[in-house]
């Protein structure tokens, strides 16, 4: 069973269908960029002149089923609950894609997520063609306990096609169906080389580490002649988990996952472990504690002839990339 099935099925009903989305939006010379309070996912990114979107994904489900959309946080975990969870409404990647937000400003939104007990706060700044996040999120239960945090960017067509390719300064790696296999070096992972994606989704999902102070990940399509891009401190953020899905034999998403741990599993697996690749599985939040992390990210034309991405940097609050 795939991520998308295994999601699918598991997905919950707390979001009931709207008639049309609820969005805040925020505007530059440069750039357009839209969230959609069901979910607080991030649907629409847009260059000023220029009409793909990369972030257009929606998932596939059950007719009166909210889906998850674009980027959006999987918060209090990254994956499949317990089936004792489960059993007891806990869906499939958390809360925070699950519940409807709320715009507290003209540049930020918050969500609570009730059976968590968390209260996730999100600050936003579009500065010409970057987006920088800023995210709280509190513990209100009266003690401590264990959560992951996941952002989940998914790029979809008519951006991601055969030509699409992604680049990381990841380091090792291993492939969810085979995490006890020796870690192979970015981009491989065994049978694939994880740049590009044609017709052949497996290995399904594979997470990385991030050796350097700070992770980034960028998608640049030469068919939209555009660059997308990531960019994060790995103290937040050491993992990096992509996820590829095809359908009806062309490129249908990619997930350029960057989060707190990199093993797909319910928590009672990853207290078992408690690390992999010398990076944690899971992380605590003390009872009233609020954990903050940050990220941005940039949308610009893609330079022609530019095939790989060698580094992305920040330079105050713009972000620059390298390329060869």
């Amino acid at each position: 069973m795939t991520r998308r099935h295994a999601a699918s099925l598991l997905a919950s009903a707390a979001l009931a269908p709207a008639a049309g989305p609820a969005l805040l939006t925020l505007t530059s010379p440069q750039a357009t960029v839209s969230f959609d309070l069901r979910g607080g996912s991030l649907v629409d990114f847009r260059l000023t002149g220029n009409p793909v979107n990369p972030f257009n994904w929606v998932q596939t489900v059950a007719p009166k089923v909210e889906p998850l959309r674009g980027h959006f946080v999987c918060c209090d975990r990254w994956g499949a609950p317990s089936e004792a969870e489960a059993a007891r409404g806990v869906p499939y990647h958390g809360e925070a894609p699950r519940v409807l937000w709320k715009a507290t400003g003209p540049r930020s939104m918050s969500a609570h997520l009730p059976l968590a007990n968390f209260i996730l706060e999100r600050e936003l700044e579009l500065v010409g063609d970057t987006l920088h996040v800023r995210e709280r999120l509190t513990n209100r239960n009266p003690m401590g306990r264990v959560y992951n945090m996941v952002q989940h960017p998914t790029i979809a067509p008519p951006f991601l096609d055969e030509k699409t390719f992604v680049d990381a300064n990841a380091g090792a790696g291993f492939a969810q169906a085979t995490p006890n296999q020796d870690p192979l070096p970015w981009p491989l992972a065994h049978s694939a080389d994880l740049r590009y994606l044609t017709n052949d989704p497996n290995p399904n999902v594979v997470s990385y580490i991030i050796e350097a102070e700070t992770g980034w990940v960028t998608a640049a399509s030469p068919t939209a002649g555009l660059i997308a891009g990531y960019l994060w401190n790995t103290s937040d953020y050491p993992w990096l988990n992509l996820w590829r899905d095809v359908a009806n034999g062309r490129p249908a998403a990619r997930g350029l996952e960057f989060g707190t741990t990199g093993l797909h599993q319910p928590y009672p697996e990853l207290v078992r472990r408690g690390r992999m690749l010398g990076r944690p599985l899971l992380s605590f939040l003390d009872a009233g504690q609020t954990a903050e992390r940050t990220y941005s990210l940039f949308l610009r034309s893609l330079p022609p002839r530019v095939t790989r991405i060698t580094g992305v940097s920040r330079r105050g609050k713009q972000i620059e990339f390298q390329s060869s």
